[in-house]
């Protein structure tokens, strides 16, 4: 399988978001990253779900991946108009009702991702597999962009890897903090397949949007 994209757009330039996420499309982005943040579980607060609602009429081919932050993810969902084509991650770490929130993702057609922080075990993804269709690793402490990678990073990743492999599931790893020009190759060697682009790379100040997405595909491919 191929390494797929999924540009930040928290990273992007907010007085043309619409412009942008139209010139991913039209460059052929699989994902684009909607984060959203409750001021509680994480202390920032960045898309609103009114944003996140209306990318989707923006988007032609592009599908929405939307990573919440939150305590209560599912008091979100008919906010965000989750449904059919999303990616929806909600972390292990802030739901209690795990089962229930993964179950109503699908029931709206969406696919539902297990976000781990830095400091949750890997092996707590598989309890889930049934569950889910992904796992998104924070390799970065959820809240804000520009962050260095944390430490044991990669060996998470290929732990992470491992487990979904021996476990026979066809489940997506992605990676979110960090995925910077030196560092994604090696990301892609430990299995990740989803890569969350943001300020370390695609959307570092200076640099053609067009030529930024090629020379990442190239990276990751």
């Amino acid at each position: 399988m191929r390494g797929m994209l999924s540009p930040s757009l928290m990273c992007a330039d907010v007085l043309n978001l619409e412009h942008e996420l139209t010139l991913l499309d039209d460059l052929g982005v699989d994902y684009i990253h909607l984060d959203f943040m409750d001021n509680r579980f994480v202390p920032n607060i960045t898309l609103d779900t009114g944003l996140i609602k209306a990318s989707k009429k923006v988007l032609k081919n592009m599908k929405r991946d939307i990573h919440i932050m939150a305590f209560e993810p599912e008091r979100y969902f008919d906010r965000m108009d989750i449904g059919k084509g999303d990616i929806v991650s909600v972390h292990y770490e802030a739901c209690e009702n795990l089962d229930e929130v993964l179950g109503e993702i699908r029931r709206r057609g969406a696919s539902p991702f297990l976000a781990i922080s830095p400091d949750t075990k890997p092996e707590v993804i598989t309890d889930w597999f049934e569950k889910i269709d992904g796992v998104l690793v924070m390799t970065v402490y959820p809240g804000f962009a520009g962050q260095p990678i944390v430490e044991g990073s990669f060996e998470k990743l290929s732990a992470v890897r491992r487990l979904i492999d021996e476990s026979g599931k066809e489940l997506l790893l992605e990676v979110d903090g960090h995925v910077s020009w030196d560092l994604c190759k090696r990301m892609r060697e430990c299995g990740a397949d989803i890569f969350v682009a943001g300020s370390s790379s695609l959307y570092q100040a200076g640099l053609d949007l067009s030529e930024a997405v090629e020379r990442m595909n190239d990276l990751v491919k």
